[in-house]
């Protein structure tokens, strides 16, 4: 079982001052301090948040390559492989979609923008040129051409998450059509697999580091009453992310016979790791484990789960609509059901594949109102200075919806272990006691 052992999560639960939990909540409490108190020594933390992100980036594509690879060539029927992607490709274009219009319907109502009558030719366009060169460049390169790998084994020093999908998917098909020939390998990529996530463990270790790192840069650079500058947005994003949450993905939650907030408060190490480095990507490899543990089979994790990063990204399109309608408020910019219908559509397209790193969703932002001109994109820098803040709730909405996803599709699938997700969950299934679901303990 990946991501470490059942008893070692046991003896942590037992000595909670020792837990990841604890010392991820102390080092954001401690970021924020420091960037309050010393904000010209806590913008050089920002290395700290920097090295460890690159440091879980660098085993990403191993774990992902091992896990499929493994998961695929363990199925004792590959053609399933075709309709557990099928399921989930289904489920992230509704969830998605569904964000992408409930963003849309809160900023027509709310109108966080409304009244501020910001004038398009003062708005300092160089501060977001570098992200429209960005967004330029992943539009030209082309999403399909860029998920094929330039060989079976490149996307193991890359960091392209879809690319190791596409090579582990390949390989292991191969090594399930052989058969017993195959074994060895079979055998050998199982010990990688054990050697990869033994590093995981290793790096998770300094993910307090990490993590005070980044909330000290945050706080430093920007300072605290930064977000009040344009709290409307940022209160208003947060708020509909929430209700995404609860509402949305605790229904769906609810109708496959699991709790949301037991989950949640399963994986409360990782959403506070997400939450201090403003990354889903952070916490990607934990996820892996923990669903595994949960119950979840490892095929249907390690096909999901990957491809939830680039194509169910919840948080992200909540963002695209609420922010784009908020910059054309913003700057009196009426935009027509024509032009909504766009936005939305283009949307859609653009928000497929953008990765769940800091940053990733304001380029994919540029590259959706470089293609709706009638908004301009220099309307950007209206945000820019709290877009870290807003990319820290992106970051845990998409982490929640992918690992909804992965356990309700592995339910699909008849490839969930009820009595290890009770387990895990801490409870018996709400589908027997309906009480559970919604009530804090």
């Amino acid at each position: 079982m990946i991501g470490g052992d059942v008893e070692g999560g046991a003896q942590a639960r037992r000595a909670p001052h020792h837990s990841l939990y604890i010392q991820i909540l102390l080092a954001i409490l401690a970021g924020v301090v420091l960037g309050v108190l010393a904000p010209d020594v806590a913008v050089q933390c920002k290395v700290l948040g920097d090295m460890f992100v690159r440091l879980i980036r660098m085993v990403i594509s191993p774990v992902i390559f091992l896990t499929v690879c493994t998961g695929i060539a363990g199925m004792r029927a590959p053609g399933a492989l075709g309709r557990v992607m099928a399921k989930a490709m289904a489920y992230f274009l509704a969830l998605s979609t569904l964000a992408l219009v409930i963003g849309l319907a809160v900023a027509l109502f709310v109108q966080p923008g409304r009244g501020m009558n910001v004038d398009i030719g003062a708005l300092d366009g160089q501060s977001v040129a570098d992200y429209v060169v960005k967004a330029h460049a992943q539009s030209a390169q082309g999403f399909l051409l860029e998920i094929i790998p330039d060989s079976l084994v490149s996307p193991l020093a890359g960091t392209n998450v879809l690319q190791a999908l596409v090579a582990a998917v390949l390989i292991g098909l191969g090594v399930s059509f052989i058969g017993a020939r195959a074994e060895p390998l079979r055998a050998l990529l199982d010990q990688a697999a054990l050697v990869v996530f033994r590093v995981v463990e290793l790096v998770m270790r300094l993910a307090p580091v990490g993590t005070f790192g980044a909330m000290a840069f945050t706080i430093g650079k920007f300072g605290a009453g930064t977000i009040a500058r344009l709290a409307g947005l940022v209160g208003c994003f947060y708020l509909t992310s929430a209700l995404f949450v609860t509402v949305v993905l605790g229904s769906v939650a609810l109708l496959n016979g699991f709790s949301l907030w037991r989950l949640l408060r399963y994986l409360r190490d990782e959403l506070l790791l997400v939450l201090g480095t403003s990354s889903s990507e952070a916490a990607l490899p934990s996820l892996m484990g923990k669903l595994e543990e949960a119950g979840c089979d490892k095929s249907v994790v390690g096909l999901v789960v990957p491809a939830g990063y680039s194509f169910n990204l919840d948080g992200t399109n909540i963002y695209l609509t609420l922010a784009a309608l908020f910059l054309a408020q913003a700057c009196n910019v009426h935009l027509g059901l024509g032009q909504m219908a766009l936005l939305l559509g283009v949307a859609v397209l653009s928000s497929k594949g953008a990765a769940g790193v800091t940053g990733a969703g304001f380029i994919t932002l540029a590259a959706t109102l470089a293609i709706v001109p009638s908004v301009p994109v220099a309307a950007m820098a209206l945000i820019l200075g709290v877009d870290r803040f807003m990319s820290q709730c992106r970051s845990l909405t998409n982490f929640i919806g992918n690992a909804v996803a992965t356990i309700v599709i592995a339910r699909w699938e008849g490839g969930l272990e009820r009595a290890a997700l009770d387990r895990a969950l801490g409870g018996a299934s709400i589908l027997t006691d309906a009480g559970q679901f919604g009530i804090a303990e």
